[in-house]
């Protein structure tokens, strides 16, 4: 009987990641996980979400956060998430530009290394100023991936027509939905998801 392989992967990010106001407490990430193991991938998924992290907060803890999780193993994977904190307003200026949220996701891909790589982009939020942001980024991010060869995933025109989503994101803090939303998202992101693991 063949060994089955170690498939680990990192799910790294900011509160959409870690399921932030998901009741379930499974978020998008443990819904495309169990999909996996669903169509009876096994792999080893580690989340490291952190609530209010910009991109460049994330890629600045990214090589101390995969060397234990990624240094062993027979497939090596990483999932990017992360932007809408970027766009967020403070204090009446947006905590990173579109340059700098671009440079941070390049310094992330760096670190990734021989790391399968596959990123996710943004998805929409409850206030239309903050949402044309989003939508900038969201371009800025797949311009890099495309010169990158990443392959990117865009979920925020996806989100911005969910009534579900919308709802409950209006309905909860005006960023993070319940479960309902949250598997809205997943289903976006599901099969991407999948075909990345089928890729080497």
């Amino acid at each position: 009987m063949p060994t089955a392989r170690d498939v680990r992967i990192c799910f790294a990010g900011d509160s959409y990641v870690a399921g932030t106001g998901d009741p379930a407490c499974l978020g998008w990430v443990g819904r495309v996980s169990a999909a996996a193991f669903a169509e009876g991938r096994r792999l080893t998924s580690y989340n490291l979400g952190v609530r209010g992290e910009t991109s460049s907060q994330v890629a600045e803890r990214l090589e101390a956060e995969l060397a234990p999780r990624l240094s062993a193993g027979d497939e090596r994977r990483l999932v990017l998430a992360f932007g809408v904190n970027d766009t967020v307003r403070v204090d009446g200026h947006v905590r990173q530009s579109l340059a700098q949220s671009a440079r941070a996701l390049h310094r992330a891909l760096d670190v990734a290394g021989r790391a399968t790589t596959l990123v996710v982009g943004p998805p929409a939020v409850d206030d239309e100023a903050q949402n044309a942001r989003l939508h900038g980024l969201g371009d800025a991010f797949a311009e890099v991936c495309a010169d990158r060869g990443i392959p990117y995933v865009d979920t925020f025109d996806a989100t911005a027509t969910d009534a579900t989503w919308r709802r409950e994101v209006r309905e909860g803090d005006g960023f993070h939905p319940g479960a309902a939303g949250y598997a809205a998202l997943a289903a976006v992101v599901q099969r991407p998801f999948l075909a990345s693991l089928a890729s080497t």
